[in-house]
């Protein structure tokens, strides 16, 4: 029987190398092609453009009327008081690009400069604060998921100049009891630079206590009013 299990191990081997050095045609896939796509004025094709320099039209408040911030110069400005602003169309899975700039006459110190914040789905969120020369939480500075993920390193610019984030983003996904799934994911680029690599989101950003998964659908993205005036520009999404 033991050489019998030898000689049928050994066959298995001997076709596993066959097809290993056998025709390449073997491993190739046709059925699936990529959706052509090029990319203008550094957006991609495929690109929901959700500012673009002119007006927010595809924005409103948190009671669904039209958005009040400061659109001036091909930016956008926070008007503090007036509450956080969100996208009209929902999204899930998703690539994320915006530019945000925080005021070159930047005051205070700590979580009180610059502040404002990217909610991804509305619930999980990427920190925007003057971290340049600003010590604060770790956890709570500039491109850290905001009370759960330090970034990897600091790339802050000085206040007054523009920044990137590039936001990968895996959206939760629920049960049909409202239990997790399979929890969200997320990659940010702060300035071309990696500084969350595909951390897992352990739930809902939290100022006080510890983050929970609530179950939702596909959400709006949303920007933070902080009452500081944070300005944004070049901001699309792919959904993915």
């Amino acid at each position: 029987m033991k050489n019998l299990i030898t000689l049928s191990a050994l066959f298995c081997t001997s076709l596993a190398t066959l097809a290993q050095e056998g025709d390449p045609k073997a491993t190739e896939v046709y059925s699936s092609v990529p959706v052509k796509i090029s990319v203008k004025n550094n957006i991609p094709t495929d690109a929901i453009v959700l500012f673009d320099g002119k007006n927010l039209s595809q924005w409103e408040d948190k009671d669904g009327k039209p958005a009040t911030w400061i659109v001036k110069d091909g930016c956008f400005t926070v008007k503090p008081g007036s509450g956080d602003i969100f996208t009209k169309e929902k999204f899930s899975n998703q690539q994320l690009h915006l530019e945000f700039r925080i005021p070159n006459d930047v005051k205070g110190e700590g979580q009180d400069r610059g502040n404002s914040g990217v909610f991804i789905m509305g619930e999980y969120e990427i920190q925007i604060l003057d971290c340049y020369e600003n010590k604060t939480y770790s956890n709570g500075q500039t491109a850290a998921v905001y009370k759960q993920s330090i970034p990897l390193v600091n790339v802050c610019k000085k206040s007054g100049e523009w920044q990137s984030y590039d936001i990968i983003f895996e959206a939760p996904k629920f049960n049909a009891d409202g239990t997790l799934g399979k929890p969200a994911f997320v990659t940010v680029l702060h300035n071309g630079v990696l500084v969350q690599n595909h951390y897992e989101i352990k739930g809902k950003t939290m100022y006080i206590g510890l983050p929970k998964y609530i179950a939702h659908d596909a959400k709006s993205l949303s920007l933070q009013d902080h009452n500081h005036k944070v300005s944004f520009r070049n901001i699309w999404v792919r959904k993915l």
